[in-house]
């Protein structure tokens, strides 16, 4: 385990026994970077915001829910503003399709362009097909694979953010991008699109 990573599990440790300005400490350990991901997936500035505040109250009520063996300290808190930040969008975007006033008289009824029930229907069973590959990688590989892809980091930065070195990272991610395609073969092949070689 890397100095850093021994650094945030002692904060978080000190936030767990409520330690004064502990979890001070934390956010400003981790606000720039939660703040940065967060407005990567959500675009907009006040509700990126929003949803790094909501982590950092979310860590301070519940921090015993982190468990060092599914990563380090910050994997945990970056895949809980990326979902955070996920569902953000979604509840925003759920939201404005509901208060959006109707076009000109006769246009009420025209939708979007956009994937028909049949796409939206094949999407979730990929999607269902991904996310149980994901969950018979191993932790560290899983961590890799979601900071890098679902939290748009970098290789480097996802060594920074894991504690460990490059090298590392890139051994996980191309061992579990193989795993990945070997569980998937068959499973998300789309009509008209060319399987994996």
């Amino acid at each position: 385990m890397s100095d850093d990573a021994v650094a945030d599990a002692t904060l978080l440790r000190a936030v767990t026994s409520r330690a004064p300005r502990a979890l001070e400490g934390l956010y400003d350990r981790f606000s720039r970077r939660a703040y940065s991901l967060a407005r990567r997936v959500c675009v907009d500035e006040a509700l990126a915001e929003d949803v790094v505040q909501e982590v950092f109250l979310l860590v301070w009520r519940h921090p015993e829910r982190y468990d060092p063996a599914r990563g380090s300290v910050s994997a945990w808190l970056m895949t809980m503003v990326h979902h955070r930040a996920v569902d953000a969008v979604r509840r925003e975007a759920t939201r404005r399709r509901h208060t959006v006033p109707p076009g000109e008289e006769g246009d009420d009824w025209n939708l979007p362009p956009g994937p028909g029930a049949d796409e939206a229907a094949l999407d979730a069973v990929v999607a269902g097909h991904v996310r149980e590959a994901l969950a018979a990688l191993p932790a560290e590989q899983r961590e890799a694979l979601t900071l890098a892809y679902f939290g748009g980091f970098t290789q480097r930065e996802v060594a920074s953010i894991a504690g460990i070195p490059l090298g590392t990272v890139k051994s996980r991610m191309f061992t579990a991008v193989r795993t990945l395609r070997g569980l998937l073969e068959g499973h998300v092949d789309r009509g008209g699109e060319e399987g994996p070689s």
